[in-house]
């Protein structure tokens, strides 16, 4: 169990004193952004009165929007330290509200300057070079014209963006906050507190006894909130659905990957090629069954590791060491990078009480990107923390190469460095060690990884597609219709070697991106490119190393499926998905060979 935050060395806190030294100068800064956004005011009705006023108002914005990202990010960061902090609560929620000002306030942009042809801002360009660094930003405004409101209906929208965003806001809330699970036995016989923190840690315990139990509590605990749960979900399917119809797209689904440049074929494929491979999933289950010696393999028993005696753990500085190690290959420039994120504060590893569940990696332009995890010392802890290290590169070389602007990268292509790490990672692992049983454990961890990643979020992708497709022909959903939806999917995507436990049906309540609309499914198809990029990089493909650097520096400068291709893969073909595949199943063979 967690200990109060003041308890932790501070070496182990991320610095979020590079954002702003206190509270004091915090608040300043926000009253100034505050007032200034009467200056938008203007700008109103005259943007495209010449070339000079676009470009003043373009700087003027942009230097607005970057100094609120870095106030956003410093109230965001403080709250999830820990979220029953009432003074990180109070400057989370009036920063929040300063942003959904700054939404309403700036509505009129869009819808303004689409009222023109893009021939307009085309001479423009040609008028004042000053406006080539907005190129790719203003083209992106056109391509968004057919379906941008009219000023009125605009604002409208914008000013009830809190009030769209509260089923995930109440979801937060609840599960991190709020949401108690009974007190279990452990390995040991003692008594713990369940927590979403520690459940995985219960998971992977080799006593059988401890994961039922675990299980058991967690879900029964999510039952008891069914009906809470399923409000909040269909209310943010609903939020979804009718504000892609306003605005004149075929539905949710279509609305986000258009805005993403990706064609719905991708996301159809996907759903597609994982389903006609279940049976290589089916085929690790049956191995697993018979190393565990088990008659029926449960879906409680799928994450506990082959091998009973390997219980590796790490310090924080252990951990580094071997992050370090295992991203070598990525050549010098990529490690000398990764020690600024380790040694200048941009992490923070306590688990603390209070701090918010899970993982993540943000970053503010103005400063540098910021990691939260709670370290707990397992080779999952590690790995997790690889992950967002990808993920903080990614933001790094971003934010050294390209315009604010142009820094942020698609979330199609979000997860696919931060996959490459995990995979380095265990693949050094695995050629490090000559314990055959320590061999076996890395190969099922990284077996595990890819079934969490490719099978498990395209069946999230599925579930996501098919209650936003319901509610769109008017079907009400309740928390059973959710239930019985979701427990089909694990029938279909586990295969016929696991027994799929009634209680797993409550799993879809606890899912937080199921309120990030259509967001899971690029787990998937970038782990897919990552698979590839990683192996290329093993096996010394030709300049792969500056070519993923390039790949790492193109923020969204170019649209996502034209980045991938710098590395050489081609997400509207098949082939990528098929040889993750194929070396999913190479995995499964090389355990079946050391388990010989």
């Amino acid at each position: 169990m967690g200990q109060p935050r003041t308890s932790y060395n501070a070496k182990y806190k991320w610095h979020t004193t590079d954002l702003y030294k206190d509270y004091k100068e915090f608040d300043t800064e926000y009253q100034r952004l505050d007032n200034d956004l009467a200056l938008y005011s203007k700008y109103e009705n005259h943007i495209l009165d010449n070339a000079q006023t676009l470009w003043q108002f373009l700087e003027f914005d942009t230097k607005f929007s970057r100094d609120l990202e870095q106030l956003f990010i410093y109230a965001h960061l403080k709250n999830d330290e820990d979220t029953t902090n009432t003074l990180n609560q109070a400057l989370y929620n009036k920063t929040y509200l300063l942003y959904q000002k700054y939404v309403a306030t700036t509505s009129f942009v869009a819808p303004e300057i689409l009222k023109a042809d893009y021939k307009v801002i085309a001479n423009y360009i040609k008028d004042n070079p000053k406006l080539n660094v907005y190129e790719r930003m203003l083209k992106e405004s056109f391509k968004l014209k057919k379906y941008t409101l009219s000023n009125k209906e605009e604002y409208i929208i914008s000013n009830l963006i809190g009030s769209l965003n509260t089923p995930s806001e109440v979801f937060d809330l609840l599960t991190d906050a709020d949401l108690k699970f009974d007190k279990i036995k452990n390995e040991e016989g003692k008594l713990e507190e369940l927590t979403e923190k520690n459940y995985h840690e219960f998971m992977i315990s080799t006593d059988r006894n401890v994961r039922r139990r675990a299980f058991k509590t967690l879900y029964k605990t999510y039952a008891n909130f069914k009906n809470t749960y399923a409000a909040l979900l269909m209310g943010e399917v609903k939020n979804n659905n009718k504000i892609a119809l306003l605005r004149g797209y075929k539905s949710a689904r279509a609305s986000s990957l258009y805005h993403n440049d990706i064609p719905e074929d991708i996301y159809v494929n996907l759903i597609k090629t994982v389903k006609e491979n279940v049976y290589k999933l089916d085929k690790f289950w049956a191995l697993k069954k018979k190393i565990l010696k088990l008659k029926d393999l449960h879906i409680y028993d799928t994450s506990t590791p082959i091998i009973k005696k390997v219980k590796q753990k790490y310090s924080e500085e252990e951990a580094k060491n071997l992050i370090l190690d295992a991203l070598k290959v990525l050549g010098n420039d990529y490690i000398t990078n990764l020690n600024k994120a380790f040694n200048e504060g941009w992490i923070d590893y306590p688990a603390n009480i209070g701090k918010r569940n899970g993982a993540y990696c943000t970053a503010c332009y103005n400063v540098h990107p910021f990691v939260l995890l709670s370290f707990d010392g397992t080779l999952n802890s590690v790995s997790t923390l690889a992950h967002e290290l990808g993920h903080a590169m990614h933001y790094y070389y971003a934010i050294k190469n390209q315009s604010y602007q142009d820094y942020g990268y698609s979330i199609f292509v979000a997860e696919v460095a931060s996959q490459v790490n995990q995979i380095l990672l265990s693949k050094y692992l695995i050629n490090k060690t000559n314990d055959i049983e320590l061999k076996k454990y890395l190969l099922d961890d990284l077996i595990q990884d890819f079934k969490a990643t490719i099978y498990r979020q395209t069946m999230f992708a599925e579930f996501e597609y098919l209650i936003h497709e319901e509610d769109q022909k008017g079907t009400p959903l309740t928390h059973e219709d959710l239930e019985n939806i979701y427990y089909k999917l694990n029938q279909e995507y586990y295969g016929k070697n696991v027994v799929i436990d009634e209680e797993i049906k409550y799993e879809w309540a606890r899912i937080p991106h199921f309120y990030m609309n259509f967001y899971v499914y690029q787990y998937a198809t970038a782990y897919a490119s990552a698979i590839k990029i990683a192996m290329d990089i093993l096996n010394k493909k030709d300049d792969i190393i500056n070519k993923y650097l390039k790949f790492l520096s193109l923020g969204c400068s170019i649209d996502p499926i034209a980045s991938l291709k710098v590395v050489g893969i081609d997400m509207n073909k098949p082939d990528t998905l098929e040889e993750a595949m194929n070396y999913f199943d190479g995995l499964i063979t090389d355990l079946e060979k050391l388990i010989k």
